[in-house]
């Protein structure tokens, strides 16, 4: 019979924060895949674990995968854990799900601790809706592309950032989406634990004068519907009434459907829209 992966969340600061399921699943499974086995054995120790380790990590997530997979299709029960936190958020555990998913072994989840959600409820911020980016991507064009996504997103915003590259970051969301309410959450559930609820503005002046310590999350508002609908508006009173019927007409619309967005658009009435365009035509 096959065996069965298990993704079992570690604390991500305090270890009373571990769950007696995962505690009984490390003892009892056959192996524990590790991001950094060095890191882990302290976790082990603590708790008197003695189940054997293999390190799969971000460099070898692909090979070692297929190792794993192996051993599972064999029979071997594996856990899979990350340094802090709950493996493939942001994590190469990832990558063993897909492998495993595709070999039809069987996987399962061991919830717990989670850095991007403990920050967003403590953060002070809408937590309804939110959108997780990670850490930002490493290429500039993708760097890029990603900020840009962000300008106008409407929910929540949860990012992690290491804190030698807490400035950058900061002043690169700032650029990117004006001054906004952020809160800079470090130190998640050990003793010196802080959540700065502040604006982009004022995280950018606070950290050019003090330097960042502990691995962050940052939690920002999103943008507002008000404000889109204000930047639309203000879009759309500069084209002309000819443009702005392009605008609906090349995206298939038809021409009475066309002027019944453009009148909603400029916050007129249909018949108006038609006036309009019929004394154009006449000109």
């Amino acid at each position: 019979m096959e065996g069965t992966l298990y993704l079992c969340a570690t604390p991500i600061g305090n270890l009373d924060d571990i769950t007696f399921r995962v505690l009984e699943t490390l003892k009892q499974v056959d192996l524990i895949a590790a991001e950094d086995t060095r890191h882990s054995i302290k976790l082990l120790n603590h708790f008197d674990i003695h189940t054997p380790m293999t390190s799969y990590h971000e460099y070898n997530k692909v090979e070692k995968a297929r190792v794993l997979v192996e051993k599972l299709k064999s029979g071997m029960n594996i856990a899979c854990i990350t340094d802090a936190g709950t493996p493939g958020i942001s994590d190469p555990g990832e990558e063993l799900v897909r492998q495993c998913c595709e070999a039809g072994i069987k996987v399962t989840a061991l919830p717990g601790a989670v850095a991007c959600v403990t920050a967003l409820i403590i953060s002070g911020l809408p937590t309804r809706r939110f959108c997780f980016e990670a850490f930002l991507p490493t290429d500039k064009k993708e760097h890029q592309r990603v900020l840009a996504e962000l300008q106008n997103e409407t929910r929540t915003i949860v990012l992690y950032e290491a804190p030698h590259h807490l400035l950058r970051t900061l002043t690169e969301l700032y650029e990117a989406l004006g001054d906004r309410k952020a809160s800079i959450c470090r130190e998640l559930t050990k003793k010196y634990e802080t959540a700065f609820r502040t604006t982009l503005s004022q995280a950018v002046a606070y950290y050019t004068e003090n330097e960042p310590k502990g691995e962050c999350v940052i939690v920002i508002e999103g943008k507002s519907v008000q404000e889109i609908e204000a930047e639309d508006q203000a879009r759309w009173q500069q084209m002309s009434l000819e443009e702005h019927m392009e605008h609906y007409e090349s995206q298939g619309n038809s021409r009475k459907e066309a002027m019944k967005l453009v009148a909603k658009d400029r916050g007129v009435s249909k018949r108006d829209v038609y006036q309009a365009l019929l004394e154009a035509e006449e000109a």
